[in-house]
């Protein structure tokens, strides 16, 4: 009989390493201990660090992908009020968490985009693809009247998105919502107000 595979384990515990201690300070010994794994199993599953990081990637990535269509699919909502809903379901998450983790993707572009072209090109990839389904919400809300034209949607989704994850980095150094919801009501009071 086969011994059972251990890559989902060391996947779910290097998701929870390296939120607390970064893509750098992460070593497969801190994984494979966290995950109740011998060493030896990591490098059966991955050829190195940086394969190993770019799947926690995809990992957190297929999360955040529920999180985005939980709230710019619900057709309950204006286009507008999805992209709210969106922000503030982040916010529970990041509250949950004492407001010390923010976003494993913003967090990598930081830490590891200038010393892994694999990883940076995994994250520009990333972030293209989760641009596009708050660009076809924000061309909506264009349509419908929600939001002011003047801008592409894409270019509101990139604002939006690169904004949120600068929001995040200083909840993270306050450890308080307040640059969450200082984003929250600048943005719906100006980039994306009303038209009147």
């Amino acid at each position: 009989m086969p011994k059972p595979s251990l890559k989902d384990a060391i996947l779910d515990a290097g998701l929870k390493v390296m939120f607390r201690t970064g893509y750098h300070g992460t070593s497969v010994r801190d994984v494979t201990t966290a995950a109740g794994a011998p060493q030896g199993s990591f490098t059966n599953h991955f050829r190195s660090k940086e394969a190993f990081a770019s799947e926690v990637l995809d990992r957190y990535f297929e999360i955040t992908k529920g999180l985005v269509a939980e709230a710019l699919e619900d057709a309950s909502l204006t286009p507008r009020a999805r992209l709210k809903r969106y922000l503030d379901i982040i916010t529970g998450r990041l509250e949950a968490d004492g407001y010390g983790r923010g976003c494993l993707i913003g967090d990598l572009s930081l830490e590891a985009a200038g010393s892994s072209e694999m990883l940076r090109t995994r994250l520009a990839e990333i972030f293209a693809e989760w641009r596009m389904p708050f660009a076809a919400c924000i061309g909506e809300a264009q349509r419908s009247g929600e939001i002011d034209s003047e801008f592409e949607p894409e270019e509101l989704a990139d604002f939006l998105l690169a904004s949120w994850q600068g929001a995040i980095l200083r909840m993270k150094v306050d450890r308080t919502p307040k640059a969450l919801e200082r984003f929250k009501s600048i943005a719906f009071k100006t980039v994306f107000k009303e038209p009147t």
